[in-house]
């Protein structure tokens, strides 16, 4: 398989796989009751929670300068916002190419070496990935006995440890046989590995590990803050159990990286999270609809803005650059 195939497949089966979502989506309930559910949407809890999730995103692009500052590099919060909402609006098209537009944007606009700027990101998500094992510790204690069931129905754990065991087996060996190696692509492989292990030891060398943690926590604060607010919007889903809150948020979490920015995927994650609780079908899928199109606007909105300021910007406050 040559390489324009394999790049044709990463970008056409993620929108292939969200396109088929939206239309099994889409016959779980009619176009005219998922409209009238539109319409009839309070738009002001619909508002806040947009409000919670631009919150939420401010805080992620202040909360990357901290791990920058240790490796010397002050990038203006201009270009970190920008570079955050083109991130999520890219994500829409390349299956996590927004990631490395983000580093791409600080490299030629504040000259930061993209495997530096890369490994703060993969380390940011490190820290997400350990506030999100915290709401899933949390869910797990408020339905412990009902999630338990659930998943010894549907999960082997012998076959589970197996293929964990493989793959950390493999990433050894790969891991040695690169730092042993001495070719010109070794050498690269290790130059960037090194750039990385850089950024994602930058959250340890933080001088402000105290703000760091306190944005961690407010992003994903904002995160459930948002999901649970638009609950509200629906009638019949404004008096749901916290606990189906925290499930869907995390389901819901989890079918962003199934399709382009959850597209399809988002709205039936909702509704397998929310039938576990004999939520009805209609205003559960109804709920994931409206939830995902109030903040995919947002996203198309304020990256499109961002990919459009970021030149101009650059040219009204260029790189000040030490003589």
């Amino acid at each position: 398989m040559n390489n324009k195939l394999k790049s044709a497949l990463k970008i056409s089966l993620p929108l292939l796989l969200g396109a088929v979502l939206v239309w099994y989506s889409l016959t779980k309930i009619s176009i005219p009751l998922l409209v009238g559910y539109f319409k009839n949407a309070d738009y002001f809890w619909v508002g806040l929670g947009v409000f919670f999730g631009l919150l939420s995103h401010l805080s992620r692009a202040y909360r990357w300068r901290f791990q920058l500052e240790p490796m010397g590099y002050n990038i203006k919060l201009g270009n970190s916002i920008m570079a955050v909402f083109a991130t999520y609006l890219i994500n829409y098209t390349i299956p996590r190419a927004g990631e490395i537009a983000r580093a791409s944007i600080l490299t030629n606009y504040e000259g930061v070496p993209f495997e530096k700027s890369f490994g703060t990101i993969v380390s940011e998500r490190i820290a997400d990935m350990v506030v999100m094992l915290g709401i899933i510790s949390v869910t797990l204690l408020l339905q412990y006995d009902f999630i338990f069931t659930k998943l010894s129905e549907n999960i082997n754990p012998v076959k589970l440890l197996i293929i964990g065991s493989v793959s950390l087996g493999l990433i050894f060996i790969t891991i040695v046989i690169i730092r042993r190696g001495n070719s010109k692509i070794a050498v690269k492989i290790k130059s960037f590995m090194n750039g990385l292990i850089e950024g994602l030891l930058s959250i340890f060398k933080m001088k402000k590990k105290g703000p760091f943690v306190f944005h961690t926590l407010f992003i994903w604060g904002m995160y459930v803050l948002m999901f649970y607010v638009t609950s509200f919007s629906v009638p019949e889903t404004s008096n749901i159990p916290f606990a189906a809150i925290l499930i869907g948020f995390i389901l819901a979490s989890f079918s962003i990286a199934a399709t382009n920015g959850g597209i399809g995927s988002y709205p039936l994650a909702i509704f397998a999270a929310f039938s576990l609780f004999d939520i009805p079908e209609d205003p559960s899928i109804a709920f994931g609809w409206i939830m995902w199109t109030s903040q995919t606007i947002m996203v198309i909105v304020l990256g499109g803005l961002s990919l459009l300021f970021l030149p101009i910007y650059n040219r009204v406050y260029p790189k000040q650059t030490s003589e």
